[in-house]
């Protein structure tokens, strides 16, 4: 069988014109028997909508075995369909079943929770909604390489192990090759150095710390890739495994830095509109119960992003004729519910937010001349709050170093961090953006379970 000679179900629905002894190769979603005439309900995974073969029952006794989930290959002729609900149909003159399918399949034709579809991830992407979301998720990956090349950022790969610990946190997933009821140990501590790098290595939190010497030797660069938390958060909004989008740029102040940040935003929310319009609209109708998905990510391209600094936003939010759950006070960390006041009835659109205290930021953010203050930007949009964080990096070796005493770092096995602001240090910044985070905004899903194809979580590994 040559599958590449197929024509696929997405390719079929938008003909131009009919077609003979077409080759159809997909998954059985629906079956329909009368005494004359049997309906096939086809998908392969390429569009949302599904492709009907119509068959004469009497010449394919092999209709008896075909169930919901079946994957069969049929042959026959396109045609227009007599039908209203789509504009194509195959007539169909050679039925296969590739694999067979059991009526207990899981997926029959009926709604399923999302709480239930976790259970079977494995299965879940053939369901409408799974299937859509995986297609937007890979437009989507597409349209950020794409925003990047354009520009003349390079793609750079950072490592997934790593020695370091880029936000201080102390969340990692160590990784080691130690037999764990075996672990060698010297004066009552485990010795790494006879661990496979030794030295004690963990899954990288973000690959920011390499793409800044990544930035200085080639100028504009950006990784896109996997990165790990070990955070025992169990809610909607966390995982333990994400994609970041980090880009990191020489000879680039905050300002610049706002600039990119704003029009990377808007390109993807345009894009999706310009290239995702089978999905958004799947999404308005199905997703978002106010159905004002399509009509979000348009405010958000004609948006025109306010600034504020972190000290008047606390200072609107003293004011704030409301009770917030979450305590205002300058040198505190906005909550969510913070932002969302900001950007929704405040100010009423997408807003970004400088110069917060150091206290709560991470080391390597640029110290203001007010020695209290860093050059951070947190954007924030209506629905969410917080979406992207970026700074301006450090560049001045002392004033680091210094910033890294206070936080009792260990300095010395930081050295390779260090050098680039000893040899030609120059302005540099950047920015992160959890991939998961933009595609649960941009298609409304709520649970950020749901926008990755398997999520892993706290207790859970599965497939």
């Amino acid at each position: 069988m040559h599958y590449f000679e197929r024509t696929k179900v997405r390719d079929a629905l938008r003909a131009e014109k009919p077609q003979e002894d077409v080759i159809i190769l997909g998954w059985v979603r629906t079956k329909r028997v009368s005494k004359n005439v049997a309906f096939l309900e086809v998908n392969d995974g390429s569009t949302l909508a599904n492709l009907q073969l119509v068959l004469e029952p009497d010449k394919f006794p092999i209709l008896d075995e075909v169930n919901t989930g079946t994957s069969i290959k049929a042959t026959g002729d396109l045609v227009e369909s007599k039908g209203g609900k789509q504009a194509w149909e195959v007539q169909v003159k050679t039925l296969e079943i590739i694999g067979h399918c059991p009526q207990d399949y899981p997926l029959q034709k009926k709604r399923h929770s999302f709480e239930f579809l976790r259970e079977i991830a494995h299965i879940r992407p053939r369901t409408n909604t799974f299937g859509v979301v995986n297609r937007f998720r890979s437009k989507m990956a597409y349209a950020v390489h794409k925003f990047f090349q354009e520009r003349g950022f390079y793609y750079v790969h950072t490592p997934i192990i790593t020695a370091s610990d880029c936000e201080g946190a102390g969340e990692m997933f160590r990784v080691t090759t130690f037999d764990l009821n075996k672990v060698p140990m010297t004066d009552g501590h485990v010795d790494f150095r006879q661990d496979f790098f030794g030295q004690e290595t963990s899954l990288t939190v973000s690959g920011q710390l390499e793409a800044e010497l990544l930035a200085t030797a080639i100028g504009d660069v950006y990784t896109f890739g996997p990165t790990f938390r070990a955070e025992n958060s169990n809610t909607s909004r966390h995982l333990a495994e994400f994609w970041m989008i980090e880009p990191e740029m020489a000879f680039c102040d905050l300002e610049e830095n706002m600039k990119i940040i704003e029009e990377f935003l808007k390109y993807l929310c345009q894009y999706a509109l310009d290239n995702c319009q089978e999905e958004m609209q799947f999404f308005n109708k199905w997703i978002d119960k106010t159905h004002t998905r399509i009509q979000t990510l348009e405010e958000i391209v004609n948006s025109d992003f306010g600034v504020i600094t972190y000290t008047e936003a606390i200072e609107i939010l003293k004011k704030a004729d409301r009770k917030f759950e979450f305590p205002v006070e300058w040198g505190l960390d906005l909550q969510s519910e913070h932002e969302r006041y900001l950007t929704e009835e405040y100010f009423k659109r997408p807003m970004m937010v400088i110069d917060y205290p150091k206290d709560i930021k991470a080391f390597y953010m640029r110290l203001n001349d007010d020695n209290k203050t860093v050059r951070a930007v947190d954007v924030l949009v209506p629905q969410v709050g917080e979406i992207v964080g970026g700074s301006q990096r450090e560049e001045r070796l002392d004033k680091l170093i210094q910033r890294m005493e206070e936080l009792g770092m260990d300095i010395e096995g930081m050295q390779w961090y260090l050098d680039i602001r000893r040899w030609g240090s120059v302005p540099h910044s950047g920015f992160g953006l959890g991939f998961e985070r933009i595609l649960m905004y941009m298609s409304g899903i709520s649970n950020i379970r749901d926008v990755i194809p398997f999520p892993r979580t706290p207790g859970n590994a599965k497939f």
